[in-house]
């Protein structure tokens, strides 16, 4: 049984008429027929009386007529549904962002994003760098924004914004001289393993010849705010982004030790094999319209 041959019994049965069924259908009077003849074959069963040249539902055709209106009717809406998916007219788009990414910098683009498609849904979860790479990677989310570099060879990722982290502290006294020594001798308030802004530390500490282990941790936590708030609390000295101090740096909460000179990128994430859809393409070309500051970032690798 085949969309095509349920329409065209439907056309026959409204019309009662072969002919008539034929023209309305753009098809050949012998293509109805054979169509009909197709299903009652195939079940063993008359659908109209052929009495002369006239042409009468049976009752099994009058039993199966509203059947076939309601498969049809389906496959219609299961059609539109695609034209609007397609079109951008509907749908949804799931997405992860890292907690900064997340919380700072990706929400005016999600509302600009909904404005200009107000039919889509985004369902945006939020994790750290690591985990958000895995949703991706396993297909549980389409699109990924990050803060730090992935590497899975399973995933394309490329630059689409950028910010700088910050040494902060609660102490408005500021040391003269930030070197060695004294990052060994800071108490820490750290974000977890696995987490953008703790892998930009690092990266910083290799650069001074330091590593992790050769700071004193007093605190590991697992957000933004967890750890500015510990610091505000006088638990230490932590890095954090631009994005996420800059209001507690402009309050006085919060007091900028150094500003770590290299920039911080923020990497787009999507799977290599899995199909892109028409929404993920779009809130990609959106953030790097939106985002991306003059002189590129780089290209998708």
């Amino acid at each position: 049984m085949t969309l095509d041959q349920l329409r065209l019994f439907i056309a026959v049965a409204e019309r009662e008429h072969v002919t008539a069924a034929s023209q309305a259908m753009n098809v050949t009077q012998s293509a109805v027929s054979a169509a009909i003849a197709a299903l009652e074959a195939r079940y063993g069963i008359k659908l109209f009386h052929r009495v002369g040249r006239g042409i009468a539902l049976t009752d099994a055709g009058r039993l199966f007529l509203p059947e076939a209106r309601a498969v049809v009717a389906q496959a219609s809406a299961a059609e539109n549904v695609l034209k609007d998916i397609s079109g951008l007219r509907g749908g949804q788009l799931k997405a992860v962002a890292s907690q900064t990414i997340a919380a700072y910098w990706l929400p005016a683009i999600l509302v600009a994003f909904r404005k200009r498609y107000p039919d889509i849904k985004v369902e945006l979860a939020i994790s750290n760098t690591e985990e958000a790479a895995r949703m991706v990677r396993e297909g549980e989310a389409e699109v990924g924004i990050v803060e730090a570099v992935v590497d899975d060879p399973a995933l394309l990722q490329w630059p689409v914004g950028e910010d700088h982290l910050i040494l902060v502290q609660a102490n408005s006294l500021l040391p003269l001289r930030i070197d060695g020594v004294w990052l060994r001798q800071q108490d820490w308030v750290m974000r977890e393993a696995g987490s953008g802004t703790r892998s930009a530390l690092e990266h910083y500490l290799r650069g001074q010849g330091l590593g992790l282990k050769d700071l004193k941790t007093g605190l590991v936590l697992p957000s933004n705010e967890g750890v500015q708030t510990a610091i505000e609390a006088g638990a230490g000295i932590g890095a954090l982004s631009s994005l996420v101090v800059g209001p507690a740096l402009r309050a006085g909460t919060l007091h900028a030790v150094f500003q770590v000179p290299e920039s911080r990128f923020f990497y787009g994430l999507r799977h290599k094999e899995r199909y892109q859809s028409p929404a993920a393409k779009a809130l990609l070309d959106m953030i790097e319209f939106f985002a991306v500051p003059r002189g590129s970032l780089g290209q998708k690798t």
